[in-house]
């Protein structure tokens, strides 16, 4: 029998005090999507690619500028998944960037690019947590005009890979609205949020559900 964690669900900023849990994370997944660590986002579009070691060394060097934002989330002492999120000009890079520069009208002051979920973990409900802890300290920071790139995949099995931008589902039941779609199965959403005086403490969550069959959700 499997060890199921009863313990709740906390989020902390990434930051110098929590790399080392990202860090860990990340390795326990060779580095995810091909040795990425969380940077393509940063990155300007068509920049050389880099390496496994490089890519980390890029991404510590942000982090501790503080200039890489997540929400990270926690069971207990170990991150388990974490929602990317930051300051437009801090995440350049998105995906169908084409497309999305015909249509643009304005831009917005945050943008959310990515999740990534402990493979253990996956259909618990950790995306749907982290989103909520980013918008959270979004509006901790100031809020503003929240951007995300989702898809939808509705009634598809997809590769997880496919959906690290979240799914279109998800970020609707946080109230964000569609505004115009720029490829096949990706849309924009947006949402306005306020400024919060929440401090900076860590969060108390859901406690995990008990384990069910797997299911391939970013």
């Amino acid at each position: 029998m499997s060890f199921v964690s009863v313990m709740p669900l906390t989020s902390k900023p990434l930051s110098r005090e929590t790399w080392p849990a990202f860090a860990r994370l990340v390795e326990k997944h060779n580095g995810i999507f091909g040795g990425c660590w969380c940077i393509s986002f940063h990155l300007e579009p068509g920049e050389t690619r880099h390496g496994y070691a490089a890519y980390k060394a890029m991404k510590r060097a942000l982090v501790w500028k503080e200039q890489a934002h997540a929400a990270l989330v926690f069971d207990g002492s170990d991150a388990v998944g974490w929602c990317q999120f930051g300051p437009t000009a801090e995440l350049p890079n998105i995906r169908s960037k084409k497309a999305y520069e015909e249509g643009l009208k304005g831009i917005p002051d945050w943008r959310i690019t990515c999740f990534f979920i402990d493979r253990e973990r996956r259909g618990e409900g950790v995306a749907r947590f982290a989103l909520r802890e980013a918008l959270r300290e979004i509006s901790r920071l100031g809020g503003g005009t929240v951007e995300a790139y989702p898809e939808d995949y509705t009634g598809k099995k997809v590769s997880s890979s496919f959906l690290c931008s979240g799914t279109l589902g998800m970020f609707e039941k946080a109230g964000f609205k569609k505004t115009r779609k720029i490829a096949m199965h990706r849309w924009v959403v947006v949402r306005r949020l306020g400024a919060s005086t929440r401090a900076p403490t860590q969060s108390a969550g859901a406690r995990p559900r008990s384990p069910r069959p797997p299911r391939l959700v970013a």
